[in-house]
């Protein structure tokens, strides 16, 4: 049996997953969770091979749980689903160790395939978003100008900014010139826009 843990924070999306894998003969669902935050203690419970995690959750994103669960539990197998099929999120799911790449409205079948073929030691991509992030390229914004664009999402000053991260205002000034410059936009929130359309956030 394949052993499979689940995050995603829609219950109906959860749950749905849980169903299509539960009807496989070989497949298993041993566990659960709605947040970024429970993955790795769900992990450590449940010992599955193959974990199934959305990008966009509460707490922990899907990506940075990858990561931790790549150190706390080597033998379990990440893959990816998303809603968003954003390139430069694949180049980060890649970068955190995950060993697939899925969108949530690929047919069932390509997802059940893609649990046996993470499983059995390959990796999975979609193709067309692996096409489409060899022409995006790479994310040119450095960590902190990521982490300075987050911060200035919610329309956070820049003194807000410069608290949250602990850095100077000139300091913060300069990483988001940086980054609007690299962005091609004209403003911080055409940044921010950018940036997360392009899966660099």
């Amino acid at each position: 049996m394949i052993r499979v843990l689940l995050a995603d924070d829609q219950a109906m999306v959860r749950g749905a997953l849980a169903t299509v894998l539960g009807l496989e003969s070989d497949i298993e669902v041993v566990g659960q969770v709605g947040s970024g935050d429970e993955v790795v203690a769900a992990a450590r419970e449940a010992k599955p091979d193959v974990a199934l995690l959305d990008v966009q959750m509460p707490g922990k994103d899907g990506l940075a749980a990858a990561a931790e669960l790549r150190t706390a539990l080597p033998s379990c197998r990440v893959i990816i689903c998303t809603t968003f099929g954003r390139p430069g999120y694949l180049a980060r799911a890649m970068a955190a160790g995950a060993a697939g790449f899925v969108v949530k409205d690929a047919p069932p079948e390509q997802l059940v395939e893609a649990v046996r073929r993470v499983h059995s030691g390959l990796r999975v991509v979609d193709p067309a978003l692996a096409a489409e992030s060899l022409a995006t390229g790479a994310s040119p914004l450095t960590g902190r100008e990521r982490d300075v664009l987050r911060e200035a999402k919610d329309g956070s000053t820049v003194a807000d900014v410069a608290r949250a991260l602990h850095l100077s205002e000139g300091t913060v000034r300069n990483h988001l010139s940086a980054a609007i410059g690299k962005t091609g936009a004209r403003t911080r929130a055409e940044a921010v826009r950018v940036a997360e359309e392009r899966g660099w956030l």
